[in-house]
C-alpha cells in the first residue's frame, strides 16, 4: 500500500499546481476549488487506506500539537457565523494533516526522496506556467489580474511555490544518482528563479534569502555527512544556474504591463518598508484582525469566516475593503492572522508549536542517522519551514490548498526520515470515534468541492438567470452565486423570486452592504 500511497502523494503534488477552470467570472475561486478537490480527493484515500486505519501508531509532539490544532479548529467551526467557509477551511486543515501524516510514514519507511523529487517537479512545472505566460502564451487558465500566475492565478502565489519548494530542488539535483538528472535539476533551479523574479513577491523574495541565511552554518557543517563528493560541485553549478536564470528573467523582454521603469529594484527597495502603500495596509490590517481576536480569544470567528467578520472592526477607509464593503480578499495577508482570528490563540500557538518542534528536531542527532543522505534531508526540512515561515507572515500558503499540499508533503516527508524517540499508541475507542469523524468530515470535503465545480461550470461565463439559478441549487452556500441570483430577478421585476436568494446571501454575510440592500428591495 505504501508504493500506491507514494504514487498518489506525487500525482496529487503536481496535478494540484495545474487543476484550473476557465470561467474567469469566478475569480479566484476557479484556481482554488479543483485544486481544494484534488487535495480533499487525495487525503480521503490516503486517510482511509494508510491514517485512519492503522491500530498503532508512533507519535511525538508535533504530531499532538497538529492533532491539538485540528480539534480546536473543529470547535471554532462550531460556533461560525458562515458555517459553508467554516467547513471548506476546516477541511483543508484536515486534508493537509492527512498528507503530512501520510508523508512522515512513507518516509520513516525510507520513501522520501520520491516525496521530494515530485515536490521539485511540481515546483518547476508551476514556474514553467508562469514563464509561459510572461512571453506571450494566452490561455482561458490564465488571468490578466495579478499576471504571471500561470496555473495559480496570482503571481504572489506562483513565487510562494518557487521559494518553498526550492530546497527539495536543491536536494533533487545535488543528490540524483545521474549526471543527467543534476543537469535537469539546475535548469529547473534556472526556472525558478526567473519565476521568483518576475513575480516581484516580495514575501518569496525574504523567504528565499532566509532560508539561505538559515541554512548557510548547517550546510556548511554537515560536509562532513555528504553521501559523495559530487554534491559541492553541483550545489555550486545549482546556485549558479539560479544566479542566471534570474538576471536573464530580470533583463529579457516580456509582454509584463509593469507601472515603472525599473519595477524589480522597486519591489525590492519595498520588501521592507511598512511606512506606506501596501505594507502601512498591511500593518492596519493586523491591527483590526487582532482586535477581532481580543474579542473572540477563545475559539475565534470561526475557520475561513474572517471576511464574514472583518468589517465590523475595520474602518470605512480601510485599503482591506473593496468599494463593495466588502473585504477585498476572502483571507488576512497573513496565515497567521487569519489562525489567531478565526480559530483562536491555542489553535494558531498548536500549528506554530508544530513546526517550531519540527525545525529544532531537525538538527539533532546527525551522526546517528548513519546516511548522510539523510542530514541533506533534514536541511531541506529546515530550509521549507524557514520559507513557509516567512511566507505564511506576510501572505498566506497554509490556507491555500496547492502550496499546503507542497509544504505538508515535504514536511511529512523530511520530519519522518530516521524519526527517534516516539511513543507508540495504540488505537481504542477514542481513536475509532475519531478516526469516523475525520472520515466523515474528508468525504464531506470532497463532495463539497466536486458540488462547487458544477456549479461553477453550470453558470459557465454568466450569460443565463436559469444558470445562476441552476448553480444556486449546486452550491447554495456560494454568497456570489446567491447575490448573483438575485440581483437578476430584482431586475427583472421579480422579488418573490429573488427574495430567498437575497435572505441566503445576508445569512452567508451578514454584514454585505449589497446583500442587504437586495433583501431590503424584496421587501
Amino acid at each position: 500500500m505504501t508504493k500506491t500511497a507514494i504514487r498518489l502523494l506525487q500525482a496529487g503534488v503536481v496535478i494540484v499546481m495545474l487543476a484550473a477552470l476557465p470561467y474567469k467570472i469566478f475569480e479566484l475561486d476557479r484556481y482554488f476549488v479543483p485544486k481544494e478537490l484534488i487535495l480533499n480527493v487525495v487525503a480521503l484515500v490516503l486517510a482511509l487506506t494508510m491514517v485512519l486505519r492503522a491500530r498503532e501508531m508512533k507519535i511525538d509532539l508535533a504530531d499532538k500539537l497538529l492533532a491539538l490544532f485540528l480539534v480546536w479548529s473543529f470547535l471554532s467551526a462550531l460556533f461560525a457565523t458562515n458555517h459553508w467557509l467554516a467547513q471548506r477551511a476546516l477541511g483543508l486543515s484536515i486534508a493537509s494533516a492527512m498528507v503530512f501524516w501520510s508523508s512522515r510514514r512513507i518516509g520513516a519507511d525510507g520513501g522520501y526522496r520520491s516525496i521530494l523529487v515530485a515536490a521539485a517537479v511540481a515546483t518547476v512545472v508551476v514556474s514553467v506556467t508562469c514563464l509561459a505566460q510572461t512571453y506571450g502564451l494566452q490561455s482561458e487558465y490564465f488571468t490578466l489580474n495579478r499576471a504571471p500566475g500561470g496555473t495559480l492565478g496570482n503571481r504572489n502565489f506562483i513565487a510562494h511555490i518557487a521559494a518553498i519548494g526550492l530546497p527539495s530542488l536543491a536536494y533533487c539535483t545535488v543528490t540524483s544518482r545521474r549526471s543527467f538528472g543534476a543537469l535537469l535539476g539546475s535548469l529547473g533551479a534556472a526556472v525558478v528563479a526567473g519565476a521568483l523574479v518576475l513575480s516581484r513577491s516580495r514575501a518569496a523574495w525574504l523567504a528565499v534569502a532566509a532560508s539561505i541565511v538559515v541554512i548557510l552554518i548547517p550546510l556548511f557543517v554537515s560536509r562532513k555527512y555528504w553521501p559523495h563528493g559530487q554534491v559541492g560541485g553541483r550545489l555550486a553549478r545549482f546556485l549558479l544556474a539560479l544566479f542566471l536564470g534570474g538576471a536573464i528573467a530580470g533583463v529579457m523582454p516580456n509582454t509584463l504591463n509593469w507601472n515603472s521603469d525599473s519595477p524589480y529594484l522597486d519591489s525590492a527597495r519595498g520588501m521592507v518598508d511598512y511606512s506606506k502603500g501596501s505594507g502601512k495596509g498591511r500593518v492596519a490590517q493586523y491591527e483590526n484582525s487582532l482586535k477581532m481576536s481580543a474579542a473572540n480569544p477563545i475559539f475565534g470567528v470561526g475557520p475561513g469566516n474572517w471576511p464574514v467578520r472583518y468589517t465590523e472592526f475595520a474602518p470605512s477607509n480601510d485599503r482591506s475593503l473593496a468599494s463593495d464593503g466588502m473585504t477585498a480578499n476572502p483571507w488576512p495577508s497573513s496565515d497567521w492572522a487569519a489562525f489567531v482570528s478565526e480559530r483562536g490563540f491555542v489553535a494558531a500557538i498548536a500549528l506554530l508549536g508544530v513546526f517550531v518542534v519540527l525545525f529544532f528536531g531537525a538538527f539533532r542527532r546527525w551522526a546517528d542517522f548513519g546516511d548522510g543522505d539523510v542530514v541533506l534531508v533534514k536541511l531541506v526540512l529546515i530550509g521549507t519551514i524557514v520559507a513557509t515561515g516567512v511566507v505564511s507572515a506576510f501572505d498566506v500558503a497554509l490556507l491555500l490548498a496547492a502550496p499546503a499540499f507542497l509544504i505538508w508533503s515535504i514536511v511529512g516527508a523530511t520530519s519522518g526520515a530516521r524519526r527517534m524517540g516516539d511513543d507508540v499508541v495504540r488505537g481504542g475507542r477514542w481513536w475509532s470515534v475519531a478516526s469516523a469523524i475525520a472520515a466523515i468530515l474528508l468525504v464531506v470535503s470532497v463532495a463539497r468541492s466536486a458540488t462547487q465545480v458544477v456549479a461553477m461550470s453550470t453558470v459557465g461565463y454568466g450569460t443565463h438567470t436559469a444558470d445562476w439559478v441552476h448553480a444556486a441549487v449546486w452550491d447554495p452556500g456560494s454568497y456570489r452565486i446567491n447575490v448573483r441570483a438575485a440581483e437578476l430577478y430584482v431586475s427583472r421585476g421579480k422579488c418573490a423570486t429573488a427574495k430567498p436568494y437575497a435572505k441566503r446571501a445576508v445569512g452567508l454575510f451578514p454584514n454585505s452592504p449589497k446583500a442587504k440592500r437586495l433583501a431590503r428591495s424584496c421587501g
